[in-house]
């Protein structure tokens, strides 16, 4: 199953309602250093929420307050109508948890970590149904000890969706996966939220969060630098097209509404531009290159990509601080 398939076995749902997470003014501190700097989030039912960010961002604090594991210095956080500071005994009924780091007991094998777990949580599940479904029925056997990096995340992931939680939170799922392992731990989320279940992830792999998320935050140095649905993030941002004209142009360039940047080398000249209005500025470009009879090598336009807004916000606070 991939995420397009999980859209058209969606289409006809409607589109989730309701807040299972509502941050407001949230604060946390290490000691002198602020993690987090007074964000606010919503997190819709039934939705796939990917929080991205750079290392030491805040993201992965900001998921241990809402996973009762970190306590906050300032704001507001309800989880399932909760307060995670003070109800987590309550929550943990209802909400599963993969840490970046597994607790898991070393001599115990993969199926005992897995009926351990059964005697532990409130929720019931089949041991043998999550071997299956995270690939490890042929390691039940063998002790956690013995797994490799992947083979213990597919392990925390099995643990964490255990009963089908009404919120997941998934603090970098598939680090250490290989390719497919990482496409089945997709599918395993995908399944969560067509039975109506939340998910919050962590990411660092882009192409992750593109494939699973209905909406995301992109967070630095402790603020949400960029918030919404992928389209509405990249629509905020410019597009851009670029091609390369023989020698330097004879007509000067259209009147366009976009930065223009012109770079000659070796008998040809590459025109980029970016703007805020693609098919305008792409249409006086075309027209032109067209009157002119200037033939245009290597035509390329797209709208901003994810990569290019997440390295732009990393780029822009870098020249801040210089």
């Amino acid at each position: 199953m991939t995420r397009t398939t999980r859209r058209s076995a969606s289409a006809g749902k409607q589109a989730p309602t309701g807040a299972v997470v509502e941050i407001r003014g949230l604060r946390c501190r290490y000691g002198d250093y602020e993690a987090v700097r007074g964000i606010d989030l919503q997190v819709r039912r039934g939705e796939v929420f990917a929080l991205l960010g750079t290392d030491g961002a805040g993201k992965t604090t900001t998921l241990e307050v809402l996973s009762g594991f970190h306590r906050r210095s300032g704001g507001t956080v309800s989880v399932l109508g909760i307060d995670p500071g003070s109800g987590m005994i309550e929550l943990r009924a209802r909400m599963g948890v993969m840490r970046q780091e597994g607790g898991f007991i070393a001599e115990l094998s993969v199926a005992e970590t897995l009926r351990l777990w059964q005697r532990l949580t409130s929720r019931a599940d089949d041991p043998g149904r999550l071997l299956a479904r995270f690939e490890l029925a042929e390691r039940a056997d063998v002790p956690v000890a013995k797994l490799s990096g992947g083979e213990r995340r597919r392990l925390d992931l099995a643990l964490a969706v255990w009963g089908t939680p009404e919120l997941v939170i998934l603090d970098e799922p598939t680090t250490g996966l290989d390719p497919e392992s990482r496409r089945r731990s997709w599918d395993a989320i995908a399944e969560l939220t067509e039975a109506g279940r939340t998910v919050i992830l962590t990411t660092h792999y882009l192409e992750e969060a593109e494939a699973l998320a209905d909406r995301l935050a992109i967070m630095h140095r402790g603020r949400i630098a960029a918030s919404g649905t992928l389209a509405d993030v990249v629509a905020a941002r410019p597009a851009g097209f670029s091609a390369t004209v023989p020698g330097a142009p004879s007509q000067g360039l259209p009147e366009l509404g976009g930065e223009v940047t012109t770079t000659a080398s070796d008998g040809v000249t590459v025109i980029a531009v970016s703007t805020n209005d693609l098919q305008t500025d792409l249409t006086r470009f075309l027209g032109w290159a067209d009157s002119a009879g200037i033939r245009l090598d290597g035509l390329r336009a797209a709208p901003a990509s994810l990569a290019e807004i997440y390295h732009g916000i990393r780029a822009a606070d870098t020249d801040e601080q210089d």
